[in-house]
C-alpha cells in the first residue's frame, strides 16, 4: 500500500472531502493548502515531506510512524530481526530463515497447531514470554509463502505479534497489523482477511489507539464479508469504541447492538483462545464500551456477567475488568478514588502478564481524572 492510498483511506473514513482534508490542515497549521495538492498525493505524484506527514498525523489521528513507515517501508526480515535487540538473536533469527527456506518449514496442518497453541498461550501469558518465539515463526513462515494457506498463518501471526509489541504509542503495532492485513489478502481467504482487520480493529479501538486505523480496517473488514463471524463481531465492536472515545455516543450504541446480533449467531464455545470470543469476552467488550459511554448501569451487568464466567486461569482479563470500574469512578466524579482503584487493580497483576493495553487503559483512566481535576 502506499502513502497516497493510506491517505485516501484515512480521509474517506472521515468523510472528508479532499478539500475538507486540505481546509482542516491549512487551519490547524497555517498552510495554504489546495484540494489539487491533495489530489496530487492520493495519486502519489507528490510524496509529503516531514512538515506534511505530521500535519496529517494531527488532523487524520494516526500516529507519525504510520505515515513514515509507508514513505520508507522496510523488508518483512528487517522488521522482524530488528525488533530483537541483541545481534546473537536475531542471527539466531537468520538461521532459522534460511533452514527453513534450504530444508523446508512446518507443513500447512502444523502451522495451523502452532497458531492454535499460540491463541491460547497468549490469553495467560505476558507479552515478552511468547513475543520472541513469534519472532523467529514470523522469519520460518516468510521462507514458504508459495502456498496462499500459509500466507493466511502468517496473516495471523503478525496480528499477535503487534498485539505483544512493546512500546507506549501503538505506533509499531499499526504498522504490523497493516502488514498483517497485506498478508491475509495475499492468502486469498476472506475469513482471514476478516478476521485479520477486525481484530486489529478491536486491539486499536479498545486500546483508544490510532483510532482513524481502527475505523479503516473495520471498514473493510465489513466491506469484505458482512456473513457473521468473529471477525465481523471484532470490527464492529472495534468501530464502537473508536466512535465512544470521539464522543459519537449513537453510533456506539447502535454498533454494539450490531455486535450483540452478531455474537448471537457467531459467539464461540471456545473458552481461552484469541481466536475465540465467548459471552465472557464479549461482556469485556461491553463493559469498557459502557463505561466510556458513561452508562453504568450497563456496565456493571456486563463485568458481573464476565466475572461469572471468566476462567480462573484469565486473571489479566479480570485485571481489565477492575480498571473498568475505576473509569467508571473517574468518570462519576470520585477521581482519585477512581485512578488509585485502577492503578490498585494493575499493581496487584504480576508485572510480567503487563500488557499495552493494559498500560493505555491506565492512562486513559489517569487522563480522565486530569482533566476532571482541571475542570
Amino acid at each position: 500500500m502506499t502513502i497516497g492510498v493510506l491517505i485516501t483511506d484515512l480521509r474517506k473514513t472521515r468523510g472528508w472531502s479532499q478539500g475538507r482534508l486540505a481546509s482542516e490542515i491549512n487551519a490547524a497549521f497555517g498552510t495554504n493548502l489546495d484540494r489539487e495538492y491533495v489530489s496530487r498525493w492520493e495519486r502519489s505524484k507528490v510524496v509529503p515531506g516531514p512538515f506534511y506527514l505530521r500535519c496529517l498525523s494531527a488532523v487524520l489521528d494516526v500516529p507519525l510512524a504510520v505515515l513514515e513507515g509507508e514513505v520508507k517501508r522496510r523488508t518483512f526480515l528487517t522488521d522482524a530481526a530488528g525488533a530483537v535487540i541483541a545481534p546473537a538473536v536475531a542471527s539466531d533469527l537468520l538461521s532459522l530463515g534460511f533452514a527453513a527456506r534450504l530444508q523446508g518449514g512446518p507443513s500447512v496442518d502444523a502451522w495451523e497447531a502452532k497458531l492454535a497453541t499460540y491463541g491460547t498461550e497468549y490469553m495467560s501469558l505476558g507479552a515478552a514470554d511468547i513475543q520472541r518465539r513469534v519472532s523467529g515463526e514470523l522469519v520460518v513462515v516468510q521462507q514458504q509463502l508459495e502456498n496462499p494457506r500459509l500466507w493466511s498463518a502468517a496473516s495471523r501471526l503478525m496480528t499477535l505479534y503487534a498485539k505483544t509489541f512493546p512500546g507506549s504509542d501503538g505506533a509499531k503495532a499499526v504498522h504490523w497489523y497493516r502488514m498483517a492485513a497485506q498478508a491475509a489478502d495475499e492468502s486469498g481467504d476472506d475469513d482471514a482477511r476478516v478476521w485479520v482487520r477486525g481484530r486489529a480493529a478491536i486491539a486499536l479501538g479498545y486500546e483508544g489507539a490510532s483510532l482513524g486505523v481502527a475505523d479503516v480496517l473495520a471498514d473493510q473488514a465489513m466491506a469484505i464479508s458482512d456473513r457473521p463471524s468473529l471477525g465481523l463481531l471484532n470490527a464492529i465492536f472495534g468501530k464502537a469504541h473508536a466512535a465512544a472515545i470521539r464522543g459519537d455516543a449513537d453510533t456506539a450504541r447502535r454498533l454494539m447492538d450490531d455486535g450483540r446480533r452478531v455474537f448471537d449467531r457467531a459467539g464461540s464455545y471456545e473458552q481461552t483462545s484469541d481466536y475465540a470470543v465467548p459471552w465472557w469476552r464479549l461482556n469485556v467488550f461491553v463493559s469498557l464500551l459502557a463505561a466510556r459511554l458513561g452508562d453504568e448501569s450497563a456496565a456493571v451487568a456486563a463485568q458481573d456477567a464476565a466475572n461469572k464466567e471468566l476462567p480462573a486461569e484469565l486473571p489479566r482479563f479480570a485485571t481489565h475488568l477492575e480498571m473498568h470500574r475505576g473509569l467508571m469512578l473517574a468518570r462519576s466524579g470520585d477521581v482519585r478514588g477512581g485512578v488509585a482503584y485502577a492503578r490498585s487493580a494493575l499493581d496487584a497483576l504480576p508485572s510480567e502478564k503487563h500488557s499495552l493495553t493494559l498500560r493505555l487503559l491506565m492512562e486513559e483512566v489517569e487522563q480522565v481524572g486530569a482533566g476532571a481535576l482541571r475542570d
